[in-house]
């Protein structure tokens, strides 16, 4: 029988804190809804800020989640969908866009836009 890792989860935007016990080596994010919790997600690649959390305490494996610098990493920040619990986990998910701003904001929607030539005249 594979080992286990109690994970907890306080879905913030339901106002709801659920917990299962997940087995070492699978997606939290696909054993919550094997489970009959799913959780919010977009992409399952990791790519993609829907399913962030914040870890409040443990660790998860994450390797794969190419959607977070090193630098929200080292945060705290992870992505469920490829995130696995390398020992028990609590963690709080996080606004899509709260996320995507401290990932992106730095380098997309600063400064004035200006229209341009249409394409078929460029």
């Amino acid at each position: 029988m594979p080992r286990t890792h109690r994970v907890t989860i306080h879905w913030r935007q339901e106002q709801r804190t659920i917990t299962h016990d997940v087995p070492e080596g699978e997606y939290i994010l696909r054993s919550f809804e094997l489970q009959g919790d799913p959780l919010p997600f977009s992409c399952r690649n990791g790519c993609c800020t829907a399913c962030a959390v914040r870890v409040l305490h443990g660790e998860l494996d994450q390797r794969e989640a190419m959607g977070l610098s090193r630098e929200l990493r080292d945060k705290g920040y992870g992505l469920l969908c490829v995130a696995r619990a390398t020992a028990e986990l609590e963690a709080e998910t996080q606004d899509e866009d709260e996320v995507y701003e401290l990932q992106f904001g730095r380098h997309f929607g600063k400064g004035q836009v200006t229209a341009g030539l249409p394409l078929d005249e460029e």
